[in-house]
C-alpha cells in the first residue's frame, strides 16, 4: 500500500499546528503564573498592617509575650525589629555592647533593674555568664533569657552570698539559669513569683541546709477566700529543672507546698509546683 505525499504533509502541518497551539498555551500559563506570583508577593509585601504607623505597631507588640512571640516577630523584617526591640517594650542587658548610650541596654542584670519601671521585661542576652548577687528587686518585671535554651543564659552568684536574686513584688523569670554555690538561687520576701522553663543549680553536696534552689520566708497577712488566692504571694514553678541542695523548697512563713508534679527524666527531675497559703 502506497502512501499519499499530500496526505503526509497534512499530517505534519496539523502536528506542527498543535504544537505551536501548546507552545502559546504554555507561555500564556508561565506567564499568568508569574504575574499571580507576583502580585502575591506584592500584596504580602504591602500587607494592611504595615500600613499602621510605628506608634500602633508598638502598642500590638507590647500585647505579645516576650518569648517567644515578642522575639518572633523581631524576626520579619528590619522595621519589625527596630520596633520589638524598643526600649520601651523591654531593657536588654548586653556586656557585648560597647556603646552604653543606646537607650534601653545595660552591662549589667543590676543597673538594668535599677532603671527600669513598674512591668517593664528585661531581656539577658546569651552566652558568657552573668554575675548577680543579693539583688533585691522591688517592683513588678519580667527576667527573660534571650537564648534558645535557659542553658544559653546563666546567672551565677558566688559564695558569701545570701541569695542570687531576691523578691519583694510580683516578678516572673522565664529561660533562664540561676547557679549559687552556697546559699540560695531565689529568695523570695513578697508577692506572686513566677518561675516558668528555668534551670536552678545548687551544690549537689551541700554544706548548709540553707543551700536550698528556692527559699521562701513570706507570710500571708490575711485568709484569702478561693477564688483571690490566685493574686496573693506565692511561688509558682513550671517545667523547671531543679538540681543539688538539701531541698528542692524552703519555706519559713506561712505558706505551703502544694500540687506538685515531678517528672523523671533520665538525667534530671523536671518540677511544676505551687507555693502559697492553704
Amino acid at each position: 500500500m502506497e502512501l499519499d505525499p499530500h496526505m503526509l504533509q497534512n499530517q505534519s502541518d496539523t502536528s506542527l499546528m498543535e504544537e505551536g497551539n501548546w507552545k502559546r498555551c504554555s507561555r500564556k500559563r508561565v506567564s499568568s503564573s508569574s504575574s499571580s506570583s507576583s502580585s502575591s508577593s506584592s500584596s504580602s509585601s504591602c500587607s494592611p498592617i504595615n500600613n499602621l504607623d510605628d506608634g500602633c505597631l508598638m502598642h500590638i507588640f507590647s500585647f505579645l509575650p516576650p518569648i517567644p512571640d515578642r522575639f518572633n516577630t523581631a524576626l520579619v523584617c528590619h522595621r519589625w525589629n527596630y520596633l520589638a526591640c524598643h526600649p520601651r517594650l523591654w531593657l536588654r542587658v548586653d556586656r557585648s555592647v560597647k556603646d552604653l548610650s543606646e537607650p534601653g541596654v545595660f552591662p549589667s542584670i543590676e543597673t538594668a533593674v535599677a532603671a527600669s519601671r513598674p512591668g517593664d521585661t528585661i531581656l539577658i542576652a546569651a552566652g558568657g555568664v552573668h554575675c548577680v548577687s543579693n539583688i533585691q528587686i522591688k517592683k513588678p518585671i519580667c527576667l527573660v533569657g534571650a537564648g534558645e535554651l535557659p542553658d544559653d543564659t546563666t546567672l551565677t552568684c558566688s559564695r558569701g552570698a545570701d541569695s542570687a536574686l531576691e523578691f519583694l513584688s510580683t516578678c516572673k523569670l522565664a529561660n533562664l539559669t540561676v547557679k549559687a554555690e552556697l546559699g540560695c538561687c531565689l529568695l523570695h520576701r513578697k508577692g506572686r513569683l513566677t518561675i516558668d522553663g528555668c534551670i536552678l543549680q545548687c551544690e549537689t553536696n551541700p554544706l548548709d541546709y540553707l543551700s536550698c534552689p528556692i527559699v521562701s520566708t513570706a507570710n500571708s497577712t490575711e485568709v484569702l477566700p478561693l477564688q483571690e488566692k490566685s493574686n496573693g504571694d506565692g511561688v509558682f514553678v513550671s517545667q523547671t529543672r531543679i538540681e543539688g541542695g538539701a531541698k528542692a523548697v524552703l519555706t519559713s512563713g506561712d505558706l505551703s507546698l502544694q500540687r506538685v508534679r515531678v517528672i523523671y527524666a533520665r538525667t534530671s527531675l523536671l518540677f511544676w509546683f505551687d507555693v502559697e497559703q492553704m
